[in-house]
Parts: C-alpha cells; structure tokens; sequence
C-alpha cells in the first residue's frame, strides 16, 4: 500500500469558474491577435502605410527582421494564452505528463504574482502608450488616412489586456484561497 505525501496528492476540483471570469480570460487572450496579425503583415511584406524613414516600409519586408516581428507576435500571443491557466485545471495542477512534477499542485501564489505584476506592467504600457500615440503617429513615415485608422484599430485591443487579467488575476486567487 502506497501512501502520498501532501505535496503529491492530487486536490479535489475547484469550483467551477464563473462564465464572466472564463470569457474575460479568453478575451484577455485575444486582445493581442490584431496587433500581432498587423506584425505578421509587415512582415510578409503586406504594404501597411509605413513610409520612408519609419524602418518598418514595405521595402524592407520580407527581410532580416521578419522573424523578429513574427517572433514578438508569437512570445505576446503565448503570454496571452497564459491567461487561461487561469480559469483551467493546468493553472491548478501540473500536467501529468510533465515528469517528476506531474499531478501536483500549483500553489497560488506562483500564478498570481506573475500575473498580477503582468496585469499592472501591461496597463502601465497601455495607458503610456495611450498619451504617446499620437506624437509616434506624426513621426515621419508613419501611416496616414486609412491606414493609421486601421494600426489604431489593431493596437486598441491591447488596452483591455492588463484589466481583463487583473480581474482573471483577482477571481483566481480568490477562488483558490476559498476552496484550496
């Protein structure tokens, strides 16, 4: 007969995540696909109204630095789909197939810290980039008309992404201190 330590037991279920918190965590998610498809077509070398000058015109692209805007929009894009450790059970307990750490628990605080200095840096950014956009969007070669309406439209998803996982953030840990 084989007992488990504490450290290995697998706990009991959680309660069910509310649907609110489960949508907010998945919006959090996707509130970084516009910007990051706005990357991957400069870096196709889909023309998106940078002119001369920006570093970013469609000249230079496809080139030496596509990998690193497809690169920025994979690694923003998997931190975003962190956000839904949040309200599934590999948020809760290591996945079985991970070796040696299999089955056992997360302890909270190891998801909340990160995600909560996440959620504030993210705001931070959001709300700085808010103040400066419009004196980056006059730099010269930056887009105009449609075009500007279009990157604007892209990037202003990214505004929700801190909130929404602030709120992920605080469900979590409330929910995991309540019921363990």
């Amino acid at each position: 007969m084989t007992t488990l330590t504490a450290a290995h037991a697998v706990p009991a279920a959680a309660p069910a995540v509310s649907r609110p918190i489960h949508w907010a965590a998945h919006a959090a998610a996707l509130t970084l696909l516009p910007s990051g498809l706005w990357r991957v077509a400069i870096a196709v070398g889909i023309p998106v109204g940078w002119g001369a000058g920006s570093g970013l015109e469609a000249e230079l692209f496809p080139g030496v630095w596509s990998f690193y805007l497809v690169a920025l929009s994979a690694f923003a894009e998997g931190l975003g789909l962190l956000t839904l450790g949040l309200v599934q059970r590999w948020g809760e307990v290591v996945p079985s197939w991970i070796p040696r750490l299999g089955g056992r628990r997360i302890p909270p605080l190891a998801a909340v810290i990160p995600a909560a200095l996440g959620a504030t840096a993210v705001t931070l950014t959001g709300v700085l980039g808010i103040f400066n956009w419009s004196a980056n969007m006059a730099a010269p070669g930056s887009p105009t008309g449609s075009y500007w309406w279009l990157m604007t439209l892209c990037y202003a998803p990214l505004l929700l992404w801190g909130p929404l996982l602030a709120v992920v953030t605080a469900a979590y840990w409330r929910r995991r201190r309540i019921h363990g």
